[in-house]
């Protein structure tokens, strides 16, 4: 896990970097406070932060209560660290925002106990926030999640004048395996498939469980030609795949029915949009006879 380190001393930032680094953290290092404010305005910016009280450019303070009225993801715990030691200096540091308070010179195992409470807080505010995007049986992102992350990639696609897929898949027939097998079964079909679609697409496609037998998933770059064959590729391979039930000591196999949108450079559309096409397409490869791919006819306009 990352920690800033913020001071302005030079020799406390060396003791600071070493026993962290000896305790296994990776450390980021800045020597005063507007340094500190830009590494925690980064993306990806570190999870615990030591920060000096008193700095050049903006103090430890200022940075906790400019911090906390960020809308930024992910929790960044805060650990004052300075020579101030009356009640209300305690006070006005935890009210800006400040998860700590440590006094200074510190006490190398006290500092080492508080930075593993820091680190249980944020590894569990990760683990919360990971929940709430990922669909509970199958691992892949969920609707919410998959649709922030579409938006996203749609942003990015009409600022690079880059191309863009939509596949959705809909498994057929697929309460004959509840009805035949159990829900059980039909859970593994479930998880089986979704492994099966991440190792199939490429690295840099995102997928995500729609709802039901539903799949989705976005293909960054990708226009017409690639989309219908990443798309006739996952259906061969589904169509191949051999799904074992462990309570039944059986095998079932399964096929799937594919809808198909894409986004070009000239073309504005939002992710409901495209989704609505590619939806649209999904419901003429079922009406055509399933265990096909479909591309939208607004698609190849």
């Amino acid at each position: 896990m990352q920690v800033l380190i913020a001071d302005d001393d030079a020799l406390s930032r060396r003791i600071l970097e070493d026993c962290l680094q000896n305790w296994g953290y990776e450390v980021v290092v800045t020597s005063n406070g507007l340094e500190a404010w830009a590494v925690l305005q980064e993306e990806q910016r570190p999870s615990l932060a030591i920060l000096d009280w008193m700095m050049p450019g903006m103090d430890g303070v200022d940075i906790c209560a400019r911090l906390r009225k960020l809308s930024i993801p992910g929790y960044v715990y805060t650990i004052l660290l300075t020579a101030r030691n009356q009640h209300e200096d305690i006070i006005k540091g935890l009210e800006s925002g400040a998860d700590d308070y440590i006094i200074k010179p510190f006490n190398q195992e006290e500092l080492k106990s508080r930075l593993k409470i820091g680190r249980r807080i944020t590894e569990l505010e990760q683990r919360i926030r990971r929940m709430a995007r990922t669909d509970y049986l199958t691992g892949l992102l969920n609707r919410r999640a998959f649709m922030e992350c579409l938006e996203g990639e749609i942003c990015r696609s009409y600022r690079e004048q880059r191309t863009l897929g939509i596949v959705i898949m809909d498994i057929d027939h697929f309460k004959r395996v509840n009805d035949n097998f159990g829900h059980y079964a039909g859970d593994v079909v479930l998880q089986e498939l979704s492994q099966l679609l991440v190792k199939t697409c490429r690295t840099y496609d995102f997928v995500g469980r729609y709802g039901g037998e539903e799949f989705i998933i976005c293909l960054p770059g990708a226009g017409r030609l690639e989309t219908c064959e990443v798309a006739e590729r996952l259906r061969q391979r589904v169509e191949q795949e051999k799904i074992h039930l462990p309570e039944h000591q059986r095998s079932v196999s399964v096929t799937a029915s594919f809808g198909l949108a894409c986004l070009s450079a000239s073309q504005m559309k939002d992710a409901d949009q495209l989704i609505r096409e590619a939806d649209d397409a999904l419901y003429a490869a079922k009406g055509a006879g399933r265990n096909q791919v479909v591309l939208s006819s607004k698609s190849e306009e």
